[in-house]
């Protein structure tokens, strides 16, 4: 069997030994029967002469069957390895590639990522900071003083040029000012009214009801005024924009002189957390420009601080008792968890824990 390294050669292997041993055994049955002694030495050696070629036949078929078996092994094996070696040789190749082509991709990501960045910065602004403001803990509150600084600042410094219309004098009663005191400064300024009995309109002192005042009578104005700026109403300005808080406190403390190679044109001022670095706004926020009526010193940072924590109040007047309502709701849901937990475990148990046996013989 180990000369024929398949199926189909040891059945060629055994249909030629058949055919071969069939003509051997045909020739011993047709040789005669009664024969002189020469003619049966003459049929002897005749007969061992055809077995001798059959033999020598067989053999020389076996050893052609094996030759050329072999021969085709190592053709298919001689061709397996140069196909390996041409794989080989192809992973090695295409590995390499594949590495040039993951640094490249990594550079490329990389330097795109760099200038998105640095075109994100010119849009939108440098990022700002996160700071520590008093009021954002869970049971935190306003602190009420601030708030009445930040509004003397805003009233002093902002108003003049920001309007907050959805603010009115009455909110500040028990916020920042007494109702005596936040009479007296409504009464401070003029507002129209009317029309009259003659159907005219006409001036009058203010009133808790009504609202901040205007700076400009509209847009148009607004914008003649201030080189064609329009200066944003403050009432929702740190929920209208992102990280409002922090965003607010680095705008108003974040003047600078412009870096080399950055030009700004006249009537801009350079700023780089305002997207695209130039503000129509100059800085407003100089130490001692508000004097306190508490004697708390007015740096620029103090007035930053006081005047955001205003506009975070004006933005969220109900914080404080929304997060007091919160409290009060999680404490009575806790109650009403430790009750249901009691009934559960001290009175249902036992209606849950009875076994009933059924006497099915009586």
């Amino acid at each position: 069997m180990q000369l024929f390294s398949g199926s189909v050669g040891v059945r060629k292997g055994l249909s030629l030994f058949s055919k071969w041993a069939v003509l051997l055994v045909s020739a011993d049955f047709q040789k005669p029967k009664t024969k002189s002694a020469a003619g049966a030495s003459d049929h002897h050696f005749s007969v061992v002469d055809l077995r001798s070629r059959i033999l020598t036949e067989m053999a020389g078929g076996l050893i052609h069957q094996v030759l050329r078996r072999k021969l085709q092994s190592q053709s298919a094996v001689q061709a397996l390895s140069s196909f390996a070696s041409r794989k080989a040789n192809d992973d090695a190749g295409s590995a390499g590639m594949r590495t040039v082509a993951l640094i490249g991709a990594g550079v490329t990501g990389l330097l795109g990522f760099a200038t998105v960045a640095s075109a994100d910065e010119a849009e939108h602004g440098l990022g700002v900071p996160n700071y520590p403001w008093p009021h954002q803990g869970i049971l935190s509150s306003y602190d009420h003083a601030s708030i009445r600084r930040g509004h003397q600042v805003y009233q002093q410094v902002c108003a003049s040029c920001h309007s907050m219309s959805l603010i009115s004098y009455r909110d500040l009663v028990g916020v920042a000012y007494t109702e005596e005191e936040t009479k007296a400064m409504a009464a401070e300024i003029e507002v129209v009214d009317g029309p009259n009995d003659e159907g005219e309109m006409f001036t009058r002192p203010g009133k808790l009801s009504d609202r901040f005042p205007q700076p400009y009578a509209n847009e148009q104005a607004a914008r003649f005024a201030n080189g064609g700026a329009y200066p944003p109403d403050l009432s929702l300005i740190t929920k209208a924009r992102h990280n409002g808080q922090n965003y607010v406190f680095a705008l108003l403390t974040g003047y600078r002189d412009p870096p080399a190679g950055v030009t700004i044109r006249e009537g801009l001022h350079y700023n780089p957390y305002f997207p695209g670095g130039a503000i129509a706004m100059p800085k407003m926020l100089i130490d001692g420009a508000v004097e306190y009526e508490d004697g708390t010193p007015a740096t620029e940072a103090q007035m930053g601080k006081d005047v955001v924590t205003f506009l975070s109040w004006a933005a969220e007047p109900e914080m404080e008792e929304r997060k007091l309502m919160g409290f009060k709701w999680i404490f009575v849901l806790s109650l009403a968890l430790l009750q249901a937990g009691y009934y559960r475990r001290l009175r249902w148990s036992v209606l849950k824990s009875r076994k009933l046996v059924l006497d099915v013989v009586n």
